[in-house]
């Protein structure tokens, strides 16, 4: 059962001395100053700065906690316009505030709050007066991600160094938990992208209005005057001021197939948040935020050593991440994702079976890889949470980026051919999603084709 602790997030808690062993007190770092990602591993990349790094890590994951319960709590539940099934309240979320790190105390105050929000089949609530999900909820949400991501691959990376069973016992929870909250976003944004190309494959001069991307959707009122339009939109021609009826129709299909997998996937995100394993795992993050379960090669490293004793060095698990990494990328077809218009990425595209592009998983395998070896660089520099950004290889950013460019074409391609299998729908329409399919299978060859052009510079190190 959970206990009550201090919570690091409170200025009137006073912090018990520190674990022994572990990070610098108050700090949940080491004491030593911290070096710059950008400018390589600092030279004390021991065992002391991992425990550093993961407890800064589940710090942020307990504020990111208490961030999501409150910001939540004030959010009524209403009745929802075109309920679709399975749409409705949740059950309440139980929620872990805990210590941070270097408190030295043990986390896990469990604390049951209302689910906060009700969403129909078409995102909207029941009244024109409901106010929109706050903002920190749906930044609580990601930091909650961001957190739980940086443990887990941690986890992986540097496992040598933690206790076994625990790591593989926590790894799968924490992406359960990261790609359970991530689904809600996901269908959003896919949403959003999609009526975005309709519009401009159609050269239509209204653009959709942006769609808040929470926990859930709500009607919002145009002020008069004010333009919906981006200020990058394409121009429309004189004759296409309209979508065509295909193409208003492919988008209503859309609009509601992936409207209701987002209303699923928020009732799914509600029930795990509500649901014993999500305590669980809120309880160990807490627990990991004030002591780190080493194997008996990290403890004798954290332990006060001998004079003659050397530290135990993270940087070759960080080197073998990266050369996972080398690999992976060395095997991609980057020569001929360096020709532009190659259309390499249209092969197959009118292939019956449903599964995705087996040409995308090599791609997906290393944007993955790419996110480890990044959070490995981390590491090493000892990055507190919220900073990790500002020091890293400018070349990693920019190939991080095209590959989530990739991933987002690559699902949406796949959600367009999927409304296209609908049965009975007009020629028209069933013409419209399949040039949006292939709009978007073209975002994934200039995704490729920046992933290569960035990956072949030099590293470029930010200041």
């Amino acid at each position: 059962m959970a206990q009550r602790h201090l919570d690091p997030t409170d200025p009137a808690a006073t912090a018990p001395p520190p674990h022994p062993g572990s990070a610098s007190a108050g700090t949940g770092t080491n004491a030593t100053a911290r070096g710059d990602a950008g400018a390589g591993p600092r030279a004390d990349a021991d065992t002391d700065a991992l425990v550093g790094y993961l407890r800064a890590q589940a710090t942020e994951f307990l504020r990111a906690l208490r961030r999501h319960r409150e910001s939540g709590t004030g959010a009524g539940t209403a009745p929802a316009t075109g309920t679709a099934p399975g749409a409705g309240t949740g059950p309440g979320a139980r929620k872990g505030a805990g210590a941070g790190a270097g408190t030295g105390t043990h986390a896990g105050a469990a604390t049951r709050t209302g689910t906060g929000t009700h969403a129909g089949a078409n995102g909207t609530y029941g009244g024109p007066d409901r106010a929109a999900p706050p903002a920190d909820d749906v930044d609580a949400a990601r930091a909650l991600r961001r957190a739980a991501r940086r443990i887990s691959a941690t986890l992986h990376t540097f496992q040598p160094l933690l206790d076994a069973e625990w790591a593989e016992e926590m790894r799968p929870e924490l992406a359960w938990l990261s790609g359970t909250l991530a689904m809600e976003h996901a269908y959003a944004s896919r949403l959003e992208r999609l009526l975005q190309a309709l519009h401009r494959l159609s050269g239509s001069t209204a653009f959709p209005a942006p769609r808040p991307v929470g926990r859930s959707t709500v009607t919002t009122t145009v002020p008069p005057g004010v333009s919906t339009v981006p200020a990058a939109a394409h121009p429309a021609s004189a004759n296409r001021g309209n979508l065509t009826v295909g193409a208003a129709k492919a988008g209503a299909l859309l609009d509601r197939q992936l409207t209701l997998a987002r209303t699923r996937a928020h009732s799914t995100a509600l029930q795990a948040l509500g649901s014993s394993r999500f305590h669980a795992v809120a309880d160990k993050v807490a627990l990991l935020a004030s002591e780190v379960p080493l194997s008996s090669t990290g403890r004798g490293a954290a332990a006060a050593p001998r004079p003659d004793a050397a530290p135990v060095d993270l940087r070759p698990l960080a080197t073998a991440a990266q050369e996972r990494l080398t690999d992976a990328v060395a095997a991609l077809p980057l020569v001929t994702a360096g020709s532009p218009y190659n259309a390499e990425a249209l092969v197959q595209g009118l292939s019956p079976d449903p599964a995705p592009h087996p040409q995308d998983a090599p791609w997906h395998q290393v944007r993955l890889l790419l996110r480890l070896h990044r959070y490995a660089l981390e590491a090493l520099a000892g990055a507190e949470a919220g900073e990790a950004d500002d020091g890293v290889d400018v070349r990693l950013l920019a190939a991080g980026e095209a590959l989530n460019r990739h991933r987002d074409a690559a699902e949406a391609a796949a959600a367009a051919a999927q409304a296209a299998r609908t049965p009975r729908i007009a020629p028209a329409t069933a013409y419209a999603l399949g040039v949006l399919h292939a709009d978007q299978r073209h975002e994934v060859e200039a995704a490729r084709y920046a992933f290569q052009h960035s990956w072949r510079k030099e590293p470029i190190r930010l200041p």
